[in-house]
């Protein structure tokens, strides 16, 4: 049975922007210790144009999300449906 591109593509988007808010609020809980948090702030800090928290910075960073969410789920439906073509 093939996956619907549309269907599995918002729902890739709808994990990743999840799992993306849950780590950028990570970054302010004190669970860690200083160089802990600031590795945290510094691995968001890799992402083109992100400066650790600014409006700005949070938004570049759910457009980036959005933009893997739908490559991930283009390269995995296709994957996938390739795969059923029977010979």
């Amino acid at each position: 049975m093939n996956l619907s591109f549309k269907s599995y593509g918002w729902k890739c988007v709808l994990g990743a922007e999840a799992a993306y808010v849950l780590c950028v609020l990570g970054g302010f809980l004190p669970l860690r210790s200083v160089q802990g948090i600031e590795l945290h702030h510094r691995l968001f800090e890799t992402l083109p144009g992100f400066v650790w928290f600014s409006f700005g910075s949070f938004m570049l960073g759910a457009v980036y999300v959005f933009v893997f969410s739908w490559i991930f789920a283009f390269y995995f439906v296709w994957m996938h449906n390739s795969s059923l073509i029977n010979k």
